[in-house]
């Protein structure tokens, strides 16, 4: 049998993207339904962008419903509730507003209230979906996730604790609406957690087993934008400019994840959010700079891109020298922006070491780790686990 020679990329139908593009979102909706779905929280309703966009719908004479109780990672009881709302107020189109879990969130209804279920029976493949999901509108309203432009939701399953990630086309919104006006109110810690989130997802495509020309386009132009950008964005919220670029930053890495899909740090980062309930930004990048040392030296020349676009005297320095000016540059800007470590963030060590064994193998039946240049095995994975907890990025060598 011959190999695969092509590859190929998926994307949502449309994507908006640019200051004002939320402005749109009537126009795009009444094109999809005449009654919404809005899948937000409190936050969201709190900073006046739930009632700016119900506004919005309704000048387009399109009616909405309320879910609103999104609250950090989503689990399935989310996709129950919000799922009842949508049959009984006979909605016909789903908006999420908000960060990736109101955004996964959505995606799981919109492909369950069509193809029925429980959103757990879709892991692994166990269930295709075959008929066509409820058109989803994504508005992320942070600069990380990307999960407006991926066909990947993660939902907790609360009886295991186990973090699903759960992977088809029919989970892939179908439009995008990307306005970086809406990052405006994300605080520093969301800022910094989210953005180096999305700092991750473009690394872990650029250096995934499954990259490919189209991902690496966006992946390069992705981690530019964003280590050009992130710290600009922490240090003055108000700076649109910078905003902008991490916004667009954001989106291309999520495209690129999506179709090349991510490696190690994710696969580590599901068990954490699942079991102490880190956020998903925050976990992964609590793990990125420990990692990326642990993956350095079979994805040299990867790495190396990396740390030229971090230090662009380095483009005379070997690929050796490059790649760990990345590692050290991922450090460092994860310092600069106050990651916490795994102690910092108030998880208990005797309770991280109880389930340190159970983490492990979650993190491999992710599968993400298969993606990495070394797989690791399940004591490797607890070893990294141990250096991640209470690692200090001003001063300690990682692996010396």
């Amino acid at each position: 049998m011959q190999s695969k020679t092509y590859h190929t990329f998926l994307t949502p139908t449309t994507i908006q993207y640019g200051r004002g593009a939320f402005q749109a979102a009537g126009e795009i909706t009444k094109q999809k339904g005449k009654k919404a779905l809005i899948v937000s929280d409190k936050i969201m309703d709190d900073l006046g962008y739930v009632s700016e966009l119900r506004t919005i719908l309704q000048k387009e004479n399109i009616e909405s419903a309320l879910y609103l109780d999104v609250a950090s990672e989503p689990v399935d009881r989310y996709v129950t509730e919000s799922l009842d709302i949508f049959i009984a107020e006979n909605c016909n189109v789903i908006i999420s507003l908000g960060g990736g879990s109101c955004i996964d969130t959505a995606k799981a209804v919109a492909v369950v209230a069509t193809n029925g279920g429980y959103i757990g029976d879709y892991k692994g493949g166990g269930k295709i979906a075959g008929r066509d999901p409820i058109p989803h509108i994504a508005i992320p309203t942070t600069a990380g996730t990307g999960s407006e432009a991926t066909d990947v939701t993660v939902i907790t399953n609360t009886t295991n604790q186990v973090k699903m990630m759960i992977k088809q086309p029919a989970f892939l919104p179908e439009v995008a609406i990307v306005d970086p006006l809406l990052t405006i109110s994300s605080p520093k810690s969301v800022t910094a957690a989210t953005g180096v989130d999305a700092l991750s997802h473009a690394i872990e495509a650029y250096i995934s087993k499954r990259s490919h020309p189209m991902t690496d386009t966006l992946a390069i132009s992705a981690m530019k934008l964003i280590v050009e950008n992130l710290k600009k964005c922490y240090e003055n919220g108000d700076d649109l400019d910078a905003r902008e670029a991490m916004s667009l930053g954001a989106l291309q890495a999520g495209l690129a994840f999506s179709n090349a899909s991510v490696c190690l740090v994710h696969g580590m980062s599901r068990p954490i959010g699942a079991l102490f309930n880190v956020p998903h930004g925050v976990s992964n990048a609590m793990l990125l700079p420990t990692v990326l040392e642990f993956t350095k030296d079979a994805a040299i020349s990867r790495l190396a891109d990396l740390g030229r676009i971090f230090d662009k005297s380095a483009k005379d320095l070997s690929d050796q020298e490059a790649s760990e000016i990345a590692v050290t540059s991922v450090k460092q800007l994860c310092s600069e922006l106050n990651i916490p470590n795994l102690k910092g963030w108030g998880i208990d060590k005797t309770e991280f070491d109880k389930v340190l064994s159970k983490m492990a193998d979650d993190a491999l039946a992710s599968g993400s780790p298969q993606n990495t240049p070394i797989v690791p095995a399940k004591e490797e994975i607890e070893k990294l686990y141990l250096k991640c907890f209470d690692y200090q990025l001003e001063t300690e060598d990682m692996f010396n």
